[in-house]
């Protein structure tokens, strides 16, 4: 294969993988690696790095590319190099940001173009890849944990398509305002003086409006494994387009991951948060999270009314009677706390576990966080008369 060729190929995959890769940018990556030479794979990575990738947040997925495709040049054409990659090497505890984007574009060159063999070749080798046609429409409903692989990538790019309108609420601060329902008398005075006292033009204001900020719990325990990484997905588009959110994240212990949801590409944020939370998928300490949020951040995020999303099934291994004081600990000191419970799926749920009992009186709103449905229902009531209705903030 020529370096023009391979260079194409790379840059196909790069596109299929979502970044705008254009026929010049290759053009310039072929004169640039024939200017430093192939000898050294590290000249090689920065003069394609040079000329393919035009943002920071791109190199993550770049990376994976380039470790993929030139580790092996036909996987391009084959499923089999990804399952090869995947097998000769060992299991990570967090996925690397990036990977899964490029297993996706690499499955998809895989289904149009299937892998090529030579013809001494005699064993026949099948890649069972399970395909579904499913809309966004079609799986508005379907509860994240029954998706396939394939259906949850569609649910995560619904998700960062989601509309998070903020909804602005009245302040106790005065600002100018043509229309406002109040006189600002030293504005007024200072225009009559400038009229020369023949004149006095009133000045208005009005109370300034801006959206509450927003902080977000959720619950990263075995039970909630499939839900807390949709959830995250949400968290990540939901900071993006609104601003002013604060994430954490609990399973035995209590995780700040504001700063690393807060990285422009999804699959960095879910990467770094990854790397940074000890107990993923592990045991539940839903009172005992509460507690440590409740005397370290409460006061600094919530004194200016924030909004909690509470992201939890509600199924507590300790003393229920802790939970209960947290969390109306927690209660009194936000705007609004909302419980998101996955367990509302069900048509014939009720609150018979101890930890759900004990949440329950603390909590202003109780919805279900298990399909593209319900989430779009949280995204609307977070910019829509609910909002509204919420009393002025401080």
């Amino acid at each position: 294969m020529s370096l023009a060729v391979a260079l194409t190929e790379f840059g196909r995959l790069l596109r299929r993988a979502g970044l705008p890769v254009g026929t010049g940018q290759i053009l310039d990556a072929v004169n640039a690696v024939e200017a430093v030479g192939v000898g050294r794979r590290e000249d090689v990575y920065w003069a394609l790095a040079a000329t393919l990738v035009r943002r920071r947040e791109e190199l993550v997925v770049f990376r994976e590319a380039f470790d993929l495709f030139f580790r092996d040049p036909e996987a391009r054409n084959a499923a089999l190099a990804l399952f090869e990659h995947a097998a000769r090497l060992p299991a990570p505890s967090a996925p690397r940001a990036g990977a899964r984007r490029i297993e996706d574009a690499v499955r998809a060159a895989a289904r149009r173009e299937p892998p090529r063999l030579q013809d001494t070749e005699r064993e026949r080798v099948t890649v069972d890849v399970a395909l579904t046609a499913s809309t966004v429409e079609a799986l508005a409903t379907r509860d994240f944990e029954a998706m396939t692989a394939d259906e949850i990538a569609l649910a995560e790019r619904a998700i960062a398509r989601m509309d998070f309108a903020r909804a602005e609420l009245p302040t106790r601060r005065l600002v100018p305002d043509p229309r406002g329902a109040r006189v600002d008398l030293r504005r007024t005075l200072r225009a009559s003086l400038r009229a020369g006292g023949h004149d006095i033009p009133l000045r208005l204001r009005d109370r300034a409006r801006r959206p509450p900020p927003l902080v977000v719990l959720c619950d990263v325990s075995g039970s909630m494994e499939r839900y807390s990484r949709m959830a995250l997905h949400f968290v990540h588009a939901l900071a993006r387009q609104r601003g002013r959110v604060s994430a954490f994240v609990f399973g035995t212990r209590l995780t700040n991951v504001t700063r690393w949801i807060a990285a422009r590409d999804v699959d960095e944020a879910l990467a770094r948060v990854g790397r940074g939370v000890t107990d993923w998928s592990g045991g539940t300490r839903i009172g005992e999270s509460l507690r440590v949020f409740n005397k370290l951040w409460s006061r600094r995020l919530l004194g200016q009314g924030a909004v909690v999303l509470l992201i939890t099934d509600g199924l507590e291994r300790d003393p229920p009677d802790v939970l209960a004081r947290e969390a109306e600990r927690l209660h009194k000191s936000c705007r609004r706390l909302l419980w998101l419970n996955p367990l509302l799926r069900y048509a014939a749920f009720e609150p018979r576990a101890a930890g759900v009992k004990a949440l329950l009186p603390n909590v202003d709103d109780f919805r279900p966080v298990h399909d593209l449905a319900s989430l779009a229902q949280l995204a609307e009531a977070l910019r829509g008369p609910a909002a509204e209705r919420m009393p002025p903030l401080t």
